[in-house]
């Protein structure tokens, strides 16, 4: 298992180097880019220099002026001693706007995504035990809606429902207007009120695809040979369930978990946008719009990054989960 991690570890910084040579160099070829945008602005101003000298002078100013190659060994040099410079649309440094927003994003996507696990897998497991009744066709239904019915709307009903007609929650932001006036556990409670909806959000638009995925798996499992087995040597119900089929139905579902690392530090970008949450999903919105290439390399890079780890712990996980997985 050790060697198969070390290579594995050496693979993911080969892909990474390769992933990010291509991000910049989509960066590089947009139509649009944040030096030609600034130059167009400073050239519109009164007795200012024309478009082609601005241009020439920015680009030579943020490191545009050479080839996308040796562009981005400029970059990944940089990087490697970690520096990821500053970043042109916030005009701080990279790592420190990233770390101002990254929290956010990652509290709702944590707990969305624990909530996802307890209600998905479950209900998923429910529906395969009780396929063709109520309860099947009623978890279904839910799970249909989640996958089908797009992020927006389900953010807008609550929203209506919650904040309009109930006013039990506030609109939009994270925190209230009488925040700096709470003590401790008043500003918890406050920023916790205010993600309430958010999440409801993410955990809805979310929770199909796994519990789906959980019913079909389960299924398949309870239709194996091994389990009639089991039922016929006179086992209890719960232990044919709860120790055989569902350690096997993890096996996939592991999958899907491990691929789910991203989207605790990505954002959600609609979700964000509509609560006006200032997290690094809307950031990297920005950042992506305006040509912000510092900002969305270190953005981009460190989703690489996470993607190519949640694979390898996927794979380690089901050595785990499954006694029959080994590598030799």
């Amino acid at each position: 298992m050790g060697k198969y991690i070390v290579k594995r570890l050496l693979l993911c910084l080969l892909l990474l180097f390769f992933t990010s040579m291509i991000i910049y160099a989509i960066m590089r070829c947009l139509p649009s880019s944040y030096v030609e945008n600034m130059a167009r602005e400073l050239s519109t101003r009164p007795g200012s220099k024309s478009y082609s000298e601005w241009l020439a002078q920015l680009n030579a100013m943020y490191g545009l002026d050479v080839g996308i190659i040796k562009g981005y060994f400029q970059w990944f040099g940089n990087a490697v001693k970690g520096d990821f410079g500053d970043s042109w649309q916030f005009s701080v440094p990279v790592t420190e706007k990233f770390s101002e927003v990254i929290w956010d994003s990652f509290a709702l996507g944590a707990i969305s995504f624990v909530l996802q696990i307890l209600i998905a897998i479950p209900l998923g497991i429910l529906a395969a035990r009780k396929q063709y009744s109520r309860v099947d066709y009623a978890v279904t239904v839910f799970a249909l809606l989640g996958i089908s019915l797009p992020t927006f709307f389900f953010a807008t009903i609550l929203k209506l429902i919650f904040s309009v007609w109930l006013g039990w929650f506030e609109l939009y932001g994270k925190v209230g207007r009488f925040h700096e006036q709470l003590d401790a556990m008043g500003k918890f409670l406050d920023i916790a009120s205010h993600y309430v909806l958010p999440v409801m959000t993410l955990t809805i638009v979310s929770v199909g695809s796994l519990m789906r995925y959980t019913r079909t798996n389960m299924l398949e499992v309870l239709n194996s040979d091994y389990i009639r087995t089991a039922r016929a040597k006179g086992l209890p119900e719960k232990r044919v369930i709860n120790y055989h089929a569902f350690r096997n139905t993890l096996i996939p579902v592991v999958t899907i978990l491990g691929g789910s690392l991203p989207g605790l530090f990505a954002g959600a970008m609609v979700t964000e946008t509509l609560f006006q949450i200032p997290g690094i999903g809307y950031t990297s919105f920005l950042a992506i719009r305006s040509g912000d290439i510092p900002f969305t390399m270190f953005y981009m890079t460190f989703l690489a990054l996470l993607t190519l780890l949640g694979t390898l712990i996927a794979d380690i996980l089901y050595a785990v989960v499954d006694p029959r997985v080994r590598i030799s």
